[in-house]
């Protein structure tokens, strides 16, 4: 039950963020990516057009930037890029975030995949009681995240929630909210039993 990460940049339409380039490789221009998508090989087709995100200082801004190729290198996801010919030109990109128009993107393939924009507002539902709302969507090696803001609790309190199909069978973004079925302890603290340690049995020592 993958997410596809994704946001949104400025006031206009909503953009997925699909990728950070993150350091120079090699010689001729290459850069290497931090993903933000569930599908790099189908995003990153030559051709493929994105939105800068960089400082205003930066010879980028206000530019788009196309893909000339992608690879993979040692399992790292590397990308060539028109007009970026060298190192020197690759170290201009480092740390800029690549965007893409949601409409131009296409959508989750799976049944149960959804953009983190989708995922993000709404209400966290157990046994018909809202319990929390989604604030993000961690996307981690071994499975998704749900961040979840408990309804009782402090403000910056967040619950982590695994986004799988035994924790979340439910996700209904046209009425706002998914549905959790989580272990005991997930959203409350478990009962200690006595509010006083148990010091085991005392002795009288009556004389």
């Amino acid at each position: 039950m993958a997410a596809q990460a994704s946001g949104s940049k400025g006031s206009g339409k909503t953009q997925l963020r699909v990728g950070r380039l993150v350091k120079a490789h090699g010689l001729k221009g290459a850069l290497k990516l931090e993903l933000y998508t569930d599908d790099p090989d189908g995003r990153f087709v030559p051709g493929a057009t994105f939105t800068l995100q960089v400082p205003t200082s930066s010879p980028w801004h206000g530019k788009t930037l196309t893909v000339r190729e992608f690879r993979w290198m040692n399992s790292h996801p590397v990308a060539f890029f028109e007009g970026v010919d060298d190192r020197s030109g690759a170290d201009e990109l480092v740390r800029a975030i690549l965007w893409i128009d949601e409409d131009a993107a296409a959508p989750p393939v799976e049944d149960d995949a959804w953009y983190d924009h989708q995922l993000v507002g709404l209400d966290v539902v157990r046994d018909d009681e809202v319990v929390g709302r989604v604030t993000r969507v961690d996307h981690l090696p071994a499975q998704d995240l749900l961040i979840v803001r408990p309804v009782e609790g402090a403000e910056d309190d967040e619950i982590l929630v695994p986004f799988v199909k035994a924790i979340v069978p439910e996700v209904d973004v046209a009425a706002g909210r998914v549905v959790v079925t989580p272990p005991a302890g997930l959203f409350e603290a478990l009962p200690d039993g006595d509010t006083e340690p148990d010091e085991g049995p005392h002795d009288s020592d009556e004389d």
